[in-house]
């Protein structure tokens, strides 16, 4: 008997290979199975490009000469269920039929409209034998920023800070003073490679003068975003160098330069976090790591616009400065990264291993 969960991790670590490259389409992985060997297996690598399911079966093709025997006595597995729609690609459903292929074990459904139950009632209809549920949970919060996206129209949501142990943001006077390690900070720069976008606001803006890169890793750069009411944040900046895709938020102006655009807001006084989420759902972005300062951290808080939380807390305690922002009950995992501590809160539980573990 085949260990469903067995070749269903395997779909999953597949999957996790298109994060960073899919967005705003979910991560997947296909394996293909026949007498319990892995004949065949694929992920959709990019967005517009072939999917999971299309690869898993060109990989059997590429490897066997009679590939259409082998499928026709195979169990498929994907970690999220076929597609039935035109899109920038054919529907996987219809592939998957017209490749005889007998069975198929899926993760989860997608929450995508468009899909939702129809690919494995497709499936069905046509005699599959169709197996789901299997590694439901891990499944779902695999595409965690794909799903919170379609269910609640914004981008998943990420909370980035650095404190002291006496719980001090930043200094009163606005200079820049790192609490942080460079361990830390190669993290931080790993996780913007795996999200769409970074936003800080004008503060943090003026005090760290920051690049928003990924210079200590390797990956895609996020859109940077900036929070600037009045645009007075001057152009020697390093957010103003057009080496990377800009969103300046503000209340005077729309346009675009160069690889900067600006987009006037309706309301910074009441309703700023909810307006910036909109707005970043318009234009695809799946997922956002704020950065800063306190004041943007809080009102994203308040708001209970945020899914997750990452803190560090280096070793140092200052006499005094701007207070962290303020988080309610416990963290969900604690680990330490060189001298500091970093501590993850979930707004709503989800099982995934966080990027610090694998």
């Amino acid at each position: 008997m085949l260990n469903h969960e067995h070749y269903m991790r395997r779909c999953i670590e597949l999957a996790r290979l298109g994060l960073a490259s899919v967005s705003p389409n979910p991560m997947v992985g296909a394996v293909i199975v026949c007498d319990d060997v892995i004949i065949g297996e694929g992920y959709h690598m990019k967005f517009g490009e072939a999917h999971a399911e299309v690869n898993a079966i060109k990989s059997v093709f590429d490897s066997f000469s009679n590939a259409e025997e082998l499928l026709k006595r195979s169990t498929m597995y994907v970690n999220l269920e076929p597609c039935t729609h035109f899109g920038k690609t054919p529907p996987c459903a219809d592939l998957i039929i017209n490749n005889y292929i007998p069975r198929v074990v899926i993760g989860c459904r997608d929450s995508f409209p468009h899909v939702n139950g129809k690919g494995i009632e497709k499936l069905r209809e046509a005699g599959l034998d169709v197996v789901e549920g299997v590694l439901e949970n891990e499944c779902s919060s695999l595409n965690k920023r794909f799903t919170t996206r379609i269910e609640k129209q914004r981008p998943y949501i990420i909370l980035k800070w650095a404190q002291t142990k006496n719980g001090f943001f930043a200094p009163k006077d606005g200079s820049q003073k790192w609490i942080s390690s460079m361990q830390a900070k190669q993290m931080v720069h790993r996780w913007r490679s795996e999200e769409d976008a970074v936003l800080i606001g004008k503060n943090t803006g003026l005090a760290d003068n920051p690049r928003l890169d990924i210079r200590k890793w390797s990956g895609k750069r996020p859109i940077r975003i900036i929070v600037d009411r009045h645009l007075d944040l001057p152009e020697s900046l390093n957010i103003f160098d057009q080496s990377q895709d800009t969103i300046i938020f503000n209340s005077i102006k729309s346009g675009l330069n160069g690889r900067i655009k600006y987009l006037t807001l309706e309301d910074f006084d009441y309703l700023l976090p909810q307006l910036i989420c909109y707005q970043l759902y318009l234009m695809d972005v799946q997922s956002i790591i704020i950065e800063g300062g306190a004041t943007m951290l809080s009102l994203f808080i308040e708001a209970g616009l945020w899914d997750e939380a990452r803190v560090f807390t280096g070793p140092k305690e200052w006499e005094s400065g701007i207070q962290s922002p303020v988080l309610t009950g416990k963290p969900v995992q604690t680990t330490s990264i060189g001298p500091d501590i970093l501590n993850i809160w979930q707004n709503g539980l989800i099982s995934e291993p966080h990027p610090f573990s694998d």
